[in-house]
């Protein structure tokens, strides 16, 4: 890592794109390298200017914004993502949808969406390295490590900002196929049962159902397909809580396959005879409001082979 002065005071005039960014994260991205305590310290010393007054590191920036941006020192270091790593030259492979506004990608089961908790990179790290010149690509969302199926990244910050308001108004629908342990029953259209995150000393996330302290959780099901021991089952999230599918479905007696922290271990077991050795949880399609054209899309992502050929013995 090498040290490199940036010798004149910058001026940067805010576009469409930095406008409602808190000032602290517009310059985290803006000075990349620079570590959170020196861009607090310009903040707080009144080295950086919007239109030639001092702010908060809470000021939230608004269109055609003069900032002024002090000498800093960057610390060069290069994110390392190795490109020649199959899933992440894979990655290319699996984006299903994109236009210059946003790409929808078939996240690989097993892949964490960021980097973070003893990992080096995630999806997001490894689409910044094979795409250098998007130069705002940006989670909308999250998927679990071992869920797979449609991610929505956003490369223009207003598109990030609507995007989040459909979430927020619940107006993004997002449809998941998931196997779950025995016979679901056709009634059980919506679970309803609050949810409260728990956090272990190893740095381990547990969700479990707390009627007095969970958060208002909300899924609505439907029957696909039933097999003799199990049932495909449609999952739709009204609210976004951590895990909340995989603890909704084990709440009510039903499990999804092979979750090693939610399952069954004698019906994983079963599974795992018949070839399945991932979470048996896909983000199947995904319907939101296109910012830009205005128009409603909706973007559908395969099954893998391993969850097709699960369907595929199950059937015959």
């Amino acid at each position: 890592m090498s040290e490199k002065p940036a010798l004149k005071v910058s001026f940067v005039t805010i576009t469409e794109d930095q406008d409602g960014q808190r000032i602290d994260n517009f310059l985290l991205t803006h000075l990349k390298g620079v570590p959170k305590s020196a861009i607090y310290k310009i903040l707080r010393k009144g080295e950086v200017r919007v239109n030639k007054k001092r702010i908060k590191p809470v000021y939230r920036l608004q269109l055609d914004d003069l900032v002024r941006i002090p000498p800093v020192k960057v610390a060069e270091r290069e994110e390392f993502v190795p490109k020649n790593l199959d899933k992440v030259a894979g990655l290319e492979d699996a984006i299903i949808y994109e236009d210059k506004y946003l790409i929808v990608i078939n996240k690989p089961s097993g892949m964490a969406v960021h980097g973070g908790s003893g990992l080096s990179y995630g999806l997001i790290e490894a689409l910044r390295a094979l795409r250098p010149d998007e130069k705002s690509l940006e989670l909308v969302h999250r998927l679990d490590r071992d869920t797979s199926g449609c991610l929505l990244i956003s490369k223009r910050r207003s598109v990030l900002k609507s995007l989040h308001e459909q979430l927020r108004e619940k107006t993004m629908e997002k449809n998941y196929w998931a196997l779950v342990t025995g016979e679901w029953a056709s009634k059980l259209k919506n679970v309803t049962e609050p949810l409260r995150k728990n956090t272990l000393q190893s740095g381990e996330r547990v969700v479990r159902v707390d009627l007095e302290e969970g958060k208002a959780s909300h899924t609505r099901f439907k029957v696909l397909q039933r097999f003799d021991d199990c049932t495909l089952v449609q999952a739709s999230p009204v609210t976004g809580r951590t895990h909340q599918i995989r603890v909704h479905t084990q709440c009510k007696g039903h499990p999804i396959a092979c979750d090693d922290k939610y399952g069954d271990q004698v019906f994983d077991g079963k599974m795992r005879k018949l070839g399945l050795n991932r979470l048996f949880l896909h983000a199947h399609d995904i319907r939101f409001f296109h910012p830009k054209t205005e128009t409603t899309l909706r973007v559908e992502a395969p099954l893998d082979k391993t969850l097709k050929n699960c369907l595929k013995v199950l059937r015959s």
